[in-house]
């Protein structure tokens, strides 16, 4: 897991996009989840994060315990990635001193947050095709969280991407390469290491901010 510092933590305002880069939609537009027949797993949470200053948004934390609830998946429509080659997120967290991050059905490991897409039309169930619906970024992509600011970057072609069932794109390029052209949700997950969006939440309170969201 890797975690690349930004040189200043006052930032808050939203970078501007890069050339070719897809905008990031307002906050109204992203989902906290998943929502799957009717039932929102992210307990204890909005159904969306709360805009900020500069066009990005941000959610706290469920505290202190997981009786409190626990935050999932937070999720956009991009619409069709074809023709796009990588995404490019920051984010900043704030906790207070001595806060612990706890992965809700994993609380010994790690907390972690991932990058994360789904084909439309899933239907959760993981079975025949829909094994290839749901793709998790590479490992070395994910990061503990901590407070601080901190950058992900993933190319959209890296054949470690990882299907629900753990099978690696490099063994099946046409699955991810289908996918990529009708996603229907994309975003982030948290979790731990093998339960990667099932759940987060944390000891004292805690802000998650995403700073840019960007689909190059």
């Amino acid at each position: 897991m890797t975690k690349r510092p930004i040189a200043s933590l006052a930032i808050l305002a939203l970078a501007l996009p890069a050339a070719g880069s897809a905008a990031m939609p307002g906050a109204q537009s992203w989902e906290i989840g998943p929502v799957i027949r009717g039932k929102n797993y992210s307990q204890g949470m909005p159904a969306a994060p709360y805009p900020t200053r500069g066009g990005g948004w941000a959610f706290d934390f469920p505290a202190p315990d997981a009786a409190a609830g626990h935050v999932h998946y937070v999720t956009f429509d991009p619409g069709s990635l074809h023709g796009k080659s990588r995404l490019v997120v920051r984010y900043r967290i704030d906790a207070a001193p001595g806060t612990r991050f706890v992965p809700q059905q994993y609380p010994d490991r790690t907390a972690t947050v991932a990058l994360y897409m789904q084909r439309r039309g899933d239907s959760w169930t993981a079975k025949g095709a829909y094994q290839y619906y749901r793709w998790y970024a590479p490992v070395a992509t994910m990061n503990a969280l901590a407070p601080g600011e901190a950058e992900m970057i993933v190319r959209l072609d890296d054949p470690d991407w990882s299907s629900v069932m753990a099978d690696r794109a490099s063994t099946n390029r046409a699955a991810l390469a289908a996918a990529l052209d009708d996603i229907g949700r994309i975003g982030l997950v948290f979790g731990s290491a093998g339960g990667r969006g099932h759940g987060v939440f944390a000891t004292r309170p805690a802000r998650f901010t995403l700073l840019s969201f960007e689909i190059r």
